[in-house]
């Protein structure tokens, strides 16, 4: 299932069923699972490994040097998971520093000239819209959502279930749950759509509602936000996983468009 003018390096693993498309080319150290499809005209190549089911289209450059000045040729890897779509274009990088990876988990949507740099965590069922760019140590959580031809500072994460709305530029971290948009992005309420979707309760979501709006809406410092919620807001799964996201954060909290 290996067209007659792709390049592919006999020391490479792939599955028997793989297929891999005309005048792509496939490196060395490059391990592709079952039923992955590779278009035409893509390339694989460094300590990478590629799950089953997934899909490369045209022109897809997976596994090539960190776009990192510090990178002196350590021995680094890129880890994609299952069922990922990768379209037109995109490029992923592996990690910086001996050893160090970059992770694209499962059955996630790359559209075209989608960015992933050096040490980044992409986690499962997100999606990321075209020309959406990742700086490094980035970190997307679960069914997260971002718009096209977003722009995300290194180092900030991305909680479960946001959604970024398209064009924005992030540099602070934002929130698990929440709709964001703008130039700096802000938080403009809860991505209850998204919520909905994951069947969360509607109690939970009256709880996350209220802890949104002290969080972000009382001009409390989040310190003392985060104590009031704990004090005075119902403590569901989702507003527990909120609190603790936000007291991890180290770049500082994308705060309310208000």
């Amino acid at each position: 299932m290996v067209d007659a003018n792709a390049l592919v390096s006999p020391k490479a693993k792939l599955a028997e069923d793989v297929s891999v498309g005309p005048f792509s080319v496939i490196g060395d150290n490059v391990t592709i699972g079952a039923g992955t499809k590779i278009g035409s005209h893509c390339v694989i190549v460094g300590n990478t490994t590629l799950g089953k089911n997934c899909e490369l289209f045209t022109g897809a450059v997976v596994g090539s040097q960190p776009q990192d000045l510090k990178f002196k040729g350590e021995k680094v890897f890129l880890e994609i998971g299952d069922g990922n779509i990768i379209r037109e274009y995109c490029t992923l990088n592996p990690g910086t520093g001996e050893g160090a990876k970059t992770v694209l988990g499962n059955d996630n949507l790359l559209m075209a000239y989608t960015h992933i740099a050096h040490d980044c965590r992409v986690g499962n069922g997100c999606v990321l819209a075209n020309n959406c760019t990742l700086a490094g140590h980035v970190t997307i959580e679960d069914k997260a959502v971002i718009g096209g031809i977003v722009a995300i500072h290194q180092f900030v994460r991305v909680g479960a279930l946001s959604i970024i709305g398209g064009c924005s530029k992030v540099v602070q971290d934002i929130p698990p749950y929440s709709t964001c948009d703008g130039h700096p992005a802000r938080v403009y309420g809860l991505n209850l759509i998204g919520l909905r979707r994951k069947k969360i309760s509607p109690q939970s979501i009256k709880a996350l509602a209220l802890a949104f709006k002290i969080i972000f809406n009382s001009g409390l410092l989040v310190k003392n936000a985060l104590q009031k919620v704990e004090a005075e807001v119902q403590n569901t799964e989702e507003v527990a996983y909120l609190i603790d996201f936000i007291s991890k954060t180290e770049r500082g909290l994308t705060r309310s468009c208000r």
